[in-house]
């Protein structure tokens, strides 16, 4: 750990020189690089600095009480000693945490993409209760919703919704949403009264502009369509709706939820981006790309990151082993318990990379 660190002083000293360097004041992208680097590195910087006092300070004490022999003297060293090694062992907690590798997308916006898998009309209702309560959690974190793209259901559901948050730090909090959901409950379908089960489908992107990822017109094939409602009631007239075809990949997105052409194919766009983006990351992480798949899979019931229990008012994680019987307060929203759980884990995991190439 501590040779990376000594590595980063160097480089946050580097980019400290090059603030001053004539040839790249007169650039202002570059200096704006250099300066969100800096930023980045600052709270690494003040911590080590604040571990190598400490280190001094139990190095001459040390040295100090072998020499002494007034037993006030002594008595004052070994406080020294005892209360550096106490500041480096928090120090040491706290550097490691900051050295855990970021992910570049954790202060963007993000796309959701809730669809209705295993259980028929059910599993459509249930992803309308998945959409509700992500609603009323980014509400409570005075987050903002745009539906994308919507397929209502004659039933009340939806077949498939995308929803754009925007806010502070969305992409960080949701990513782990990503997987099926499974809901055990008696279906307002169901005459007899018995639980069924059914399972939506969540993935979580970044929302990605159009600099990070540049999508010509020879890329994509544009077709236009009439809008429709639940059970093919026409909506529009026009031929408003859009549906675009990345030609590469073969990624297909559809925005019929705005009433100009104009505004649906900027719609579309938004989760073309985040598609495309999302397809080549896991493609370059294979290992990354078949955990995502085993969670996510194709909506079966045997493949769940999560389970939604009516009857018994309970909530459980399957990937951290945390049950809350708490359902009704985590379906209108109030899912910090849950997703606080799930970023401490992976802070956790994080860390043991780190103790692992220490």
């Amino acid at each position: 750990m501590f040779d990376k660190l000594v590595d980063i002083e160097k480089r946050y000293n580097k980019l400290q020189a090059d603030l001053a360097n004539p040839e790249i004041i007169s650039d202002v992208k570059m200096i704006g690089k250099i300066s969100k680097d800096i930023s980045d590195l600052e709270p690494i910087i003040v911590k080590y600095n604040q571990y190598k006092v400490n280190k001094s300070e139990l190095d001459e004490a040390k040295e100090l009480l072998k020499i002494e022999t007034d037993e006030e003297s002594i008595n004052m060293f070994n406080q020294i000693i005892e209360s550096a090694n106490n500041n480096i062992d928090i120090i040491a907690i706290e550097l490691k945490k900051l050295l855990i590798p970021k992910d570049p997308n954790d202060g963007k916006n993000a796309i959701l993409e809730i669809r209705g898998a295993a259980g028929g009309d059910e599993a459509n209702i249930f992803a309308y209760d998945l959409y509700r309560m992500y609603s009323k959690y980014a509400e409570l974190n005075h987050w903002k919703l745009e539906i994308l793209e919507s397929q209502e259901t004659v039933n009340g559901g939806f077949s498939t919704v995308s929803i754009l948050v925007k806010g502070s730090d969305v992409f960080s909090k949701l990513k782990f949403e990503s997987g099926t959901h499974r809901v055990q409950r008696v279906p307002v379908t169901e005459s007899q009264g018995r639980v069924h089960t059914s399972t939506a489908t969540v993935v979580v992107m970044p929302e990605i502009n159009d600099v990070e990822i540049d999508i010509k017109d020879m890329d994509i094939r544009v077709d236009t369509f009439r809008s429709s409602g639940a059970g093919g009631q026409s909506v529009n007239t026009t031929d408003s709706a859009v549906r675009i075809t990345h030609l590469e990949t073969n990624i297909v997105v559809s925005c019929q939820t705005e009433r100009s052409q104009i505004s649906n194919r900027e719609q579309a766009m938004k989760v073309l981006r985040a598609k495309i983006y999302d397809y080549f990351i896991q493609k370059q992480m294979s290992e990354t790309d078949k955990e995502r798949k085993n969670k996510l899979g194709q909506g079966q019931r045997s493949e769940k990151i999560r389970t939604y229990n009516y009857p018994q008012n309970r909530v459980t994680d399957h990937r951290i082993g945390l049950t809350l019987n708490k359902l009704d307060i985590i379906m209108n929203g109030k899912l910090n318990e849950v997703v606080d759980n799930l970023m401490v884990e992976d802070e956790m995991e994080r860390l043991k990379v780190i103790d692992e190439d220490n």
